[in-house]
């Protein structure tokens, strides 16, 4: 299995610099995804691994071997994106059967391996569909069958999920993260969605404007976040923030900023909205300088839009971070 380094790795598009001296690592069979907001350079990345776009400077490796000059072919992965990419006048198992064709794979192995391809993404009795017959999700398995069918000790994917309705997006996570599993697959999985990269990833590098802000497991990222942007960036709600005396930002999770107990307000706000989801219910307060949301746990009276409110959260969940532009 291969293991994948980006060293002091930088490009620009017509002076623009896109990637900023990146430097990543992926372990042997990690699911690494890459987030952050669009245009933070994390398609990039990719497409500078898979050969289709040559770094202005620093090195990528897999398996300590420089990748310079190797033909994305030689590279051993496969990129899925986020169109399907499947040729409209060839069945499904038409379009799984042409990587195994460009390779001159036997005639017996291809069809075995079809069988088996079209088995783990339940698309047995769909092989004879043309795409336009077939649904959303049904097209992304078999883009996805496509890439896997040739065997690649890496799979590159560029928001795979991100056309799909929030069921289907649900039932591929859950075989994204399967597949690569049973496949022993290296996998890195670009998206803007928080929650899908919390959900799949064994750890998630976050992008801004080209620079790599933190790379971590999701829960360290989430409870330790390195950067008030990252701790703006992950978490529905969002990490409240507001400005200290100094300069610095003081954040504090929603559901750790709470109604105050008598003589312990961290500070008091006006409440202007009430908001509830069906698993919780939430205050939007403002303060000098700020709007945070904070819990408001089941059996505690909600107070009324225009109420001050005392707000508090214990000492080890306030964090600090400098001034950042």
């Amino acid at each position: 299995m291969p293991r994948i380094l980006f060293q002091q790795v930088s490009k620009a598009f017509a002076g623009r610099n896109v990637l900023q001296r990146i430097d990543l690592s992926v372990a042997d069979g990690e699911y690494l995804v890459l987030l952050g907001p669009s245009g933070s350079g994390k398609t990039t990345l990719l497409r500078l691994l898979a050969g289709l776009e040559t770094p202005d400077a620093g090195q990528l490796r897999i398996d300590d071997r420089d990748l310079h000059g190797v033909d994305p072919a030689d590279r051993g992965l496969a990129l899925v994106f986020q169109s399907h990419a499947l040729y409209p006048h060839l069945t499904a198992r038409e379009n799984l059967a042409l990587p195994l064709r460009l390779r001159r794979i036997a005639a017996a192995e291809s069809a075995e391996r079809i069988t088996q391809t079209a088995a783990s993404l339940g698309l047995t009795a769909l092989l004879d569909r043309l795409p336009e017959h077939l649904s959303g999700g049904e097209r992304q398995r078999v883009a996805l069958g496509r890439a896997l069918i040739a065997r690649p000790r890496i799979l590159l994917l560029d928001e795979p999920l991100s056309d799909l309705d929030p069921h289907l997006r649900t039932q591929l996570r859950g075989e994204l993260r399967r597949l690569a599993t049973e496949h022993r697959l290296t996998v890195i999985h670009v998206t803007h969605d928080q929650r899908e990269a919390l959900l799949l990833g064994d750890r998630i590098a976050i992008l801004r404007d080209g620079a790599l802000q933190q790379c971590d497991t999701p829960e360290a990222i989430y409870q330790r976040p390195a950067t008030a942007f990252v701790a703006r960036f992950i978490g529905d709600p969002p990490m409240n923030l507001w400005r200290q005396p100094d300069g610095a930002w003081l954040g504090v999770r929603p559901e750790h900023l709470t109604l105050a107990p008598d003589g312990s307000a961290l500070f008091t706000g006006t409440v202007v909205r009430q908001e509830y989801t069906g698993r919780e219910r939430w205050l939007v307060v403002t303060r000098p300088g700020a709007e945070v949301t904070c819990l408001v746990p089941d059996g505690t009276p909600l107070p009324a839009v225009g109420a001050a409110v005392e707000l508090f959260a214990p000492a080890g969940r306030q964090h600090r971070f400098p001034d950042e532009r």
